[in-house]
């Protein structure tokens, strides 16, 4: 079972990490695209400022549980330095059950928001809803969930390691 989740969360996390690159790439696209447009041929394309901003919301949501899966999202270093290892155990339940309790928050109230949002139209792109801006909120709240537990289950401590 144990392994089973830890293959889910594996593929789940390089997903999401996938989609984070790709928006990376999609807002870089059109920044690009959007210089040309403005500064060379002069016709700007007010559409690219809408893309790029919920882009770079979609990048963010889904980068957060590739930082949750390494353990470099929410830290308690120094307490988790000077203590034993069976502190150091009820210190991960205490800080998962916290980032799970705001995962939880974030799906309930971003799916609220989102289908709340799916009459607004964004600017420059009428014919696109808000809702598939808004949604980024509990799809990765859901992904960061998956790292969240693949964590507790299998601990990294990638800022630990690499802090001087």
């Amino acid at each position: 079972m144990k392994n089973a989740f830890l293959t889910l969360e594996r593929w789940t996390t390089a997903l999401a990490l996938w989609g984070a690159c790709a928006m990376l790439a999609v807002s870089a696209s059109l920044g690009m695209f959007q210089i040309i447009m403005r500064f060379v041929l002069e016709q700007p394309a007010e559409w690219t400022e809408v893309l790029i901003r919920f882009s770079l919301i979609w990048m963010v949501f889904l980068a957060i549980p590739c930082a949750f899966r390494q353990g470099a999202m929410v830290s308690v270093d120094v307490l988790y330095r000077w203590s034993g290892p069976r502190v150091r155990r009820v210190l991960d339940w205490v800080v998962a059950l916290a980032a799970l309790t705001l995962m939880a928050i974030i799906v309930w109230w971003g799916w609220d928001y989102s289908v709340r949002g799916r009459v607004q139209t964004m600017a420059g792109l009428e014919s696109l809803s808000m809702f598939w801006a808004y949604i980024a909120m509990p799809v990765g709240a859901v992904f960061s969930a998956i790292g969240i537990i693949g964590n507790l289950i299998d601990p990294r401590r990638m800022e630990l390691e690499t802090a001087q």
